[in-house]
């Protein structure tokens, strides 16, 4: 049976100032993953986000979300979805609770105090209730924007950068509320430039200068990247580093802390280029997986910037 996609939209095209900031975008979202959607600062995520939501009309292009048309329907859409911005968008001289309560009330929510207290209780912010939203931390900002946006108990979340400039400890919290929606049905799409965060997603989707890069699920990434890594652990890294970076074989030399990830992806020219460092003393020589990190790297490199 063909799997619900609550996204399905082809060719996006936004432009601005005459620059082509979303160029022939398409993406399918099933039901209930959670969809990571990375690339840069200024690659295109953002606005790319709004026109699936029905905040921005693209310039080329279209497709549906929850089933609604994101041109001519874009109003029911906003009443929907759960929109999460980049920057903390609630009233920072209103209170947890009544932050809460305005948005309960804009969605014409029944019962709006027992919704209100239901949502402290959830994201356990209950002895923050009076606190002003201008005087937490970013975590609990972060908390207390994801309990906004689910309020109204949307079948999709669109997540845009939620855990900038939050700890990790806030971070990982954060996901662990992310997967818990996923596992009841409710399908999400985070935008994030963290590639921890990353392995948390069903679904990956690279974004650079507003094109596509590749579009999998998450443990095919690097099957569909198609380059192989040795990692390598020693003294001088520094001096090996632009040695490699010369060497056939090679395509990319990446520096992880205190190991070098090198990739290419003829496998056999790539085995040849690392086999006499695999002889020498001092040096650690291990084949590695390719992660994320380094598939992302790759292909921005082949990447073309569209304000050039």
């Amino acid at each position: 049976m063909a799997t619900e996609n609550v996204i399905d939209v082809h060719g996006l095209t936004k432009t601005f100032g005459g620059k082509r900031v979303v160029d022939n975008f398409s993406i399918q979202v099933p039901k209930g993953a959670i969809y990571g959607f990375l690339g840069p600062n200024g690659s295109g995520k953002t606005t790319t986000i709004r026109m699936l939501c029905g905040l921005l009309s693209p310039d080329g292009g279209g497709g549906t979300a929850l089933g609604y048309d994101i041109v001519t329907e874009s109003r029911a859409i906003k009443m929907r979805v759960g929109y999460m911005t980049q920057r903390f968008s609630l009233y920072e001289d209103m209170t947890a609770r009544e932050n809460l309560t305005f948005v309960a009330r804009l969605h014409d929510l029944p019962d709006v105090r027992g919704v209100v207290g239901a949502a402290l209780e959830e994201y356990e912010m209950t002895p923050r209730a009076d606190q002003l939203a201008g005087q937490m931390s970013g975590g609990w900002k972060q908390r207390l924007a994801l309990a906004a946006a689910s309020l109204h108990e949307p079948q999709l979340l669109l997540l845009d950068e939620p855990t900038a400039g939050v700890d990790p400890k806030a971070r990982r919290d954060f996901w662990e509320r992310i997967r818990g929606r996923a596992d009841k049905g409710v399908s999400v799409l985070v935008s994030t430039h963290y590639m921890d965060e990353a392995v948390q997603c069903d679904y990956i989707a690279f974004m650079a200068y507003g094109r596509k890069l590749i579009d999998a699920a998450a443990a095919d990434i690097s099957k569909e990247v198609k380059l192989n890594t040795w990692r390598i652990e020693g003294r001088d890294l520094h001096e090996l580093y632009g040695r490699l970076k010369k060497t056939p074989g090679v395509e990319q030399v990446a520096r992880f802390g205190s190991a070098l990830h090198v990739s290419g992806r003829d496998k056999d020219a790539l085995d040849r280029a690392v086999a006499p460092l695999r002889a020498q003393p001092g040096f650690e020589v291990v084949p590695a997986k390719t992660g994320l990190e380094e598939a992302f790297i790759y292909l921005m490199g082949g990447a073309e910037d569209n304000f050039k």
